[in-house]
């Protein structure tokens, strides 16, 4: 089955046709998304501050310790919202360039968190006064994939 077909089959369910109906449902859910959104950005905006240099103060392992739960928790309600928001109209946003945009820079934003964590971050404990290069470049890339990704989700409402 193509895929406008599944997004077809997909908007024609109660859940999707109850997100499009119903006056509060669709502004609740997203709220919700945004919220869990604030959470995620704004706890990969600290630690990615703090890898750039602000906050020397605070060891960029035990700053991780207590930022990492808050995004990974976070995700616990910011990928159930995004699928029903989704849900809501499918053939739409499969045909909307932002929202593949925005899809393809969350993934972007995943593999340069993963190359980190597996690059770099292994030797935190070990970086001098600054962390080297490489890091600094990852948590550059991070802070502008993730503010693309909100600047797309904004754009969603206009295009």
């Amino acid at each position: 089955m193509p895929l406008q077909d599944a997004a077809s089959v997909a908007a024609s369910l109660p859940l999707a046709r109850a997100l499009r109906e119903h006056a509060w449902l669709y502004p609740a859910v997203e709220t919700l998304h945004i919220l869990g959104f604030v959470v995620l950005v704004g706890a990969v905006a600290m630690f990615d501050l703090r890898v750039l240099g602000f906050g020397r103060q605070l060891p960029v392992r035990a700053l991780a310790r207590h930022l990492l739960p808050w995004s990974a928790g976070s995700m616990l309600l910011v990928l159930p919202t995004g699928l029903l928001l989704f849900l809501a109209d499918p053939p739409a946003l499969l045909a909307n360039r932002i929202f593949l945009l925005k899809l393809g820079l969350i993934l972007a934003a995943g593999l340069n968190a993963l190359a980190f964590h597996a690059g770099p971050y292994r030797r935190a404990d070990a970086w001098p006064r600054r962390a080297p290069v490489r890091a600094l470049l990852h948590a550059l890339l991070s802070l502008g994939l993730w503010i693309a990704v909100i600047a797309c989700g904004r754009l969603l409402a206009y295009f």
